[in-house]
């Protein structure tokens, strides 16, 4: 576990602001990566975003590792989805072990040969779960941190609420975690840190960036829309997520009578439900216009550090009274 602590405080050492930039399917691309790790968070994307040829995902990789300096940027990962209809992870695990991408974020299924994967050149693999049970076995099988994805979170997100999440993993794992669900401000980033968590996990704000790959129909609906915006179905692929409203009733349904899919017709091979249902979470109250992912960050790293701030005077006060 000293080990595991000495990652954490090794990864926050190179980031601005202790976050990771989620990866958003469809989404998420090379221009968001570099950009989020040039303004000092973690960037990332799924490489099942890398399409339209056999070298795409080596081409993301070559380009994004061009433009990023080691020594002045943060670190970049890349997302695989771990689950039986991803017919492309085991091609695309070669292409990661080549470029020996610093972390990769597993999804959907935590294995051990992947993990090992990973670790063969040193990386580090940070694997997202839902719930404690899903926690340990992530741990068991060998990943390096966690992703505690709760209630609020953008795309596939679980039930429990952030902070009885991350309380209840951090009664045995005291290694990496990063914490999402609703943080749409760097105020909720130190509330993340706070809460137990070494980073935040943040997605659904950098969708209305410039850099992302998302219509402008898209963008103007996480700017225009608040929490009171967000369903939370398992329709769209199998697995319960929160998506856009309004992408559902463009789409002809109904968002408050959705019916219920079948979870063992999963199926996360495909994008047609992420390009017309758009995912989102709950954290998108703070986004008034569609700025770069530096202006972003840099907002964000203000709100963090006057958010620690008021913290630390709060605690001297209580000290005090001690």
């Amino acid at each position: 576990m000293a080990a595991l602590k000495t990652v954490a405080a090794q990864l926050r050492a190179k980031l601005r602001l202790p976050a990771f930039g989620a990866p958003l399917f469809i989404v998420s691309n090379p221009d968001l990566c570099v950009a989020q790790c040039q303004s000092g968070i973690v960037g990332s994307f799924p490489a099942l975003n890398a399409r339209g040829s056999d070298d795409a995902l080596d081409k993301w990789i070559t380009d994004v590792k061009a433009r990023l300096d080691p020594e002045k940027d943060a670190p970049f990962a890349v997302n695989q989805i771990v689950h039986k209809s991803n017919d492309r992870l085991m091609q695309d695990m070669e292409c990661i072990v080549k470029h020996e991408v610093p972390l990769v974020i597993t999804s959907l299924g935590a294995r051990k040969d992947i993990n090992d994967a990973v670790h063969s050149y040193g990386g580090l693999v940070f694997h997202d779960v839902t719930n404690n049970k899903f926690a340990k076995k992530a741990v068991e099988k060998g990943a390096d941190g966690l992703v505690l994805v709760a209630w609020g979170a953008g795309g596939h997100a679980g039930t429990l609420s952030p902070f009885a999440l991350v309380e209840e993993v951090r009664e045995w794992w005291d290694g990496p975690i990063a914490l999402s669900g609703a943080i749409g401000s760097g105020r909720a980033v130190a509330a993340a840190v706070a809460a137990g968590a070494d980073f935040a996990y943040i997605g659904s704000p950098f969708i209305a960036t410039t850099e992302a790959n998302a219509s402008e129909a898209y963008k103007k609906a996480i700017v225009d829309g608040s929490a009171e915006d967000i369903v939370y179905s398992n329709l769209f692929t199998g697995v319960h997520g929160n998506y856009l409203k309004a992408s559902v009733v463009n789409a002809g349904m109904d968002p408050e009578n959705l019916p219920e899919s079948d979870p063992s017709a999963m199926d996360f091979s495909g994008s047609k439900a992420w390009k017309d249902i758009w995912g989102c979470g709950q954290g998108i109250d703070g986004v008034k216009a569609v700025v770069g992912c530096g202006e972003l960050v840099g907002k964000y790293h203000e709100e963090f550090e006057d958010a620690c701030a008021r913290v630390a005077v709060y605690g001297a006060v209580y000290e005090g009274k001690s």
